[in-house]
């Protein structure tokens, strides 16, 4: 099982490498609830100590479906297609998906997807609890002074 690689950890930051798009499947977890395997698929709020989304890069194998529909509580989510085609479902509506391909599905929203491609279907999936978002970037950010420390 390959693991996150810190680049970089301070009082305000942690930088990890998860490695090349190719390399997400050598990851695997043990489910928290269900106790057992899950491969191809790595949580970076473990390793990062995000606080406030969660966030999961996955490989669906080719022709394969990712096994199971699901709800959430609180969280939406948000998948985010890297790679492969195939069709993501939620509740009765199914529709294809692609590389480009973002979807957001809110909490209550019965959700699956599935890769029809002969290749691996890579994805990231971000959740964050609904409604959270106080402020977009532009109303929550400012520019501050500072030296960039590299060279171009």
């Amino acid at each position: 099982m390959k693991k996150a690689e810190i680049i970089s950890d301070g009082k305000n930051h942690t930088a990890i490498d998860l490695g090349e798009l190719e390399d997400i499947k050598s990851y695997s977890l043990i489910h928290p609830k269900l106790r057992t395997e899950i491969k191809a698929k790595v949580f970076v709020n473990k390793h990062t100590g995000a606080t406030s989304t969660e966030i999961s890069f996955t490989t669906l194998p080719p022709k394969s479906e990712l096994g199971y529909f699901h709800i959430h509580n609180k969280d939406e989510e948000i998948y985010i297609i890297i790679k492969g085609v195939g069709y993501y479902q939620v509740d009765e509506e199914c529709f294809p998906i692609k590389e480009g391909s973002v979807i957001r599905v809110a909490p209550e929203g019965v959700r699956s997807l599935c890769n029809t491609s002969d290749e691996d279907m890579i994805y990231i999936c971000v959740q964050a609890k609904e409604h959270s978002l106080e402020e977009h970037t532009t109303d929550d950010g400012r520019r501050v002074a500072s030296t960039p420390k590299w060279d171009l």
